[in-house]
């Protein structure tokens, strides 16, 4: 998705009010745990939120550096959609064609407007474009979290969301009511004929919000996909091995192949286990 950027003084500020509030906790799940690709993604997005505000202030073009963003945030979403689907790799699959299909055509309109030296009157159609790709992705994985955790539920024969997927689903609901909202604001100010000439101060708010906005869903809400995983595991890790047994052995559901799981070495191969409802 292609943002569009304006002061982001007050927006860094609820970023880096956020890291930190969160310093303490990513110290113990991130830094101090084993490197996995989620560690380096998280690490990604840390390191990309101070770069794209480097590039804000000095006026450099942020239009590459935005859709590596998105895309490393997708990638962390197929990660979190596949242990949910209990590492299915029909689903995998699916999710990855998926993805690569939008990413490569946001990713020729990129080139398109960075071409164009990004006219922004010219090109206004193929911004709103890559706002209403990345919406459908955002809209069919929240449909497909929301099915296998209502399926779930129903397999259990109780309408209720465990701890394990309501660790997920949190998060995920979040990101996506901050994606849609600043699509939304994105779209507006796009194709707004008033919002792109006024110098209102009814617009002045809502290009703020939007600032900010786009800050907190890559920035705030980027990184906490990864920190509630870690953090229901660092939870589970925490209760006495005898009771994580019993809590297992005690479903129908689990098999001696996926308690091993569980109990597998490192941090994320034990929430894995747990996290595909095993």
């Amino acid at each position: 998705m292609t943002v569009i950027s304006d002061d982001p003084i007050a927006a860094s500020t609820v970023v880096v009010y956020d890291w930190a509030l969160a310093f303490g906790q990513e110290f113990e799940l991130v830094w101090r745990q084993r490197w996995s690709l989620m560690t380096i993604l998280h690490l990604s997005l840390r390191t990309a939120g101070i770069l794209y505000f480097v590039c804000t202030i000095l006026a450099f073009s942020q239009i590459w550096l935005s859709f590596i963003i998105n895309t490393i945030l997708d990638v962390i979403i197929i990660a979190r959609l596949h242990a949910m689907y209990q590492q299915s790799r029909k689903m995998l699959m699916f999710l990855v064609a998926t993805f690569l299909a939008i990413t490569i055509a946001c990713g020729v309109i990129t080139a398109m407007l960075e071409r164009n030296h990004f006219s922004f009157g010219n090109d206004k159609l193929l911004i709103a474009a890559t706002w209403i790709l990345g919406s459908i992705w955002e809209l069919l994985v929240l449909s497909l979290a929301i099915w296998i955790t209502v399926k779930r539920s129903r397999e259990l024969r109780q309408w209720k969301i465990e701890d394990r997927f309501s660790a997920l689903m949190k998060t995920q609901v979040l990101y996506f009511a901050a994606f849609a909202a600043t699509t939304c604001l994105n779209l507006g100010s796009i194709l707004s004929p008033m919002l792109s000439t006024s110098t209102s101060v009814g617009v002045e708010i809502y290009s703020g919000a939007l600032v900010i906005l786009q800050f907190v869903q890559m920035f705030v809400l980027g990184p906490r996909l990864i920190l509630s995983v870690r953090e229901y595991n660092a939870k589970l890790v925490a209760k006495p091995d005898a009771e994580i047994g019993l809590q297992l052995l005690s479903r129908s559901a689990y098999t001696t192949s996926q308690v091993a799981a569980v109990y597998g070495s490192g941090s994320d191969q034990r929430v894995l286990g747990t996290l595909q409802g095993r």
